[in-house]
């Protein structure tokens, strides 16, 4: 059966065009159909006065349709009354918008993948501020008829308490980005690990890493650094660090240390724990996090790079990474559109995706086999 029998259809914006096309290959081999394409055309437009539109130049009717987005891709540009300006997470939150009107409500299923959540880290209120991620996650939810909204580790998985209608699936690449780390690493530098938190908000996130590193050849810890901050002063936006105090067993030198949290933003917290982690003599410490943002470029870390510092990042593919920041040997982007599209393939076809979302034995597996 060809890939048009399938009733599947992929609304591939711009704004994640790379890992669409990744996604609609391993989906096109999964069908067996892989000369075919599940992509539907699209044409997007914006206009002199910064207005934008997405016309679909093929029907949607009755089918299952994903739109893919990615809201932190600043690489798209376009001009407004004759300036350049480049595409925003708030341009891209209205496109999709506009996206989804298009289908009106001729698709019979309609998905949203959008791994980097809109708004995530604007997740509570403090003060007089507006709840950002749960408004916009509302107005989806009671406007557009929308199945399900697929997001890769959200910042604060309790945003979805403001969808009433919409299927929210919060999925991860952990096994994955595991898999890379894995195979990447010698066995030695294997055997002592060191499973690091950089603040209490990324515990979660740690001792999920954690569990599912299991190997009887490992001797394996846990710490995390507090993060205290200066809440009468703000830089950037944000509340800067004044202290990051380390809890946990003191006698780390000589280990393999991984840093996990979901973004790396500014990068300046992630020094800070590299500086400490080093000053305690770890010998090899390496960071994964979801999302590599340097929204401040990444002179630092190529200076902390060639002073020794650190040994690696690990990330993946599923928001937008500066070209020539994909160069650098310390940045390790890992491909996770192949597992994008079984989840994909599972949900269209009915099957259960709970496998795919928490299987803590496979990272087990990768480290039996590296120990052979």
């Amino acid at each position: 059966m060809g890939c048009k029998e399938q009733k599947l259809k992929l609304i591939v914006l711009k704004s994640a065009l790379e890992l669409g096309k990744n996604v609609d290959k391993h989906l096109a081999d999964l069908y067996g159909c892989s000369d075919d394409s599940f992509i539907l055309p699209t044409k997007e437009i914006w206009f002199d006065d910064g207005h934008g539109k997405v016309e679909l130049l093929d029907s949607v009717r009755d089918d299952d349709v994903y739109i893919f987005t990615d809201i932190g891709n600043y690489s798209i540009p376009y001009k407004m009354h004759g300036l350049i300006n480049h595409t925003s997470p708030n341009d891209l939150a209205a496109q999709l918008k506009d996206a989804i009107g298009a289908c009106k409500c001729h698709a019979n299923k309609l998905s949203i993948v959008m791994p980097l959540l809109y708004a995530g880290r604007q997740h509570r209120r403090i003060g007089r501020e507006a709840l950002t991620c749960a408004t916009y996650l509302h107005e989806l939810d009671i406007d557009s008829k929308i199945t399900r909204l697929i997001v890769c580790d959200a910042h604060d998985e309790g945003v979805q308490q403001a969808l009433f209608q919409t299927e929210f699936d919060n999925v991860f690449a952990t096994n994955t980005i595991l898999e890379q780390f894995i195979n990447d690493t010698d066995v030695d530098k294997l055997k002592n690990m060191i499973f690091v938190a950089p603040d209490f908000g990324a515990m979660g996130r740690m001792n999920f890493y954690l569990n599912s590193f299991s190997s009887e050849h490992i001797t394996k810890d846990a710490g995390s650094f507090y993060k205290r901050r200066d809440y009468n002063t703000i830089i950037d936006g944000k509340n800067p660090i004044i202290e990051h105090s380390y809890s946990g067993n003191n006698n780390i030198k000589g280990s393999t240390a991984i840093i996990v949290d979901d973004m790396i933003s500014s990068g300046n917290s992630l020094l800070d724990v590299i500086d400490e982690l080093h000053n305690k003599e770890v010998e090899n410490i390496y960071a994964i996090s979801t999302y590599a943002l340097f929204t401040q470029g990444i002179d630092k870390f190529k200076d902390y790079y060639e002073q020794g510092k650190f040994s690696g990042i690990y990330t993946t593919n599923l928001s937008y990474i500066n070209k020539n920041y994909r160069q650098e040997e310390w940045l390790h982007i890992v491909d996770c559109s192949e597992y994008m599209a079984k989840i994909i393939y599972n949900l269209h076809n009915g099957d259960s995706i709970c496998e795919l979302l928490r299987d803590k034995s496979y990272p087990s597996k990768i480290l039996a086999k590296k120990f052979e």
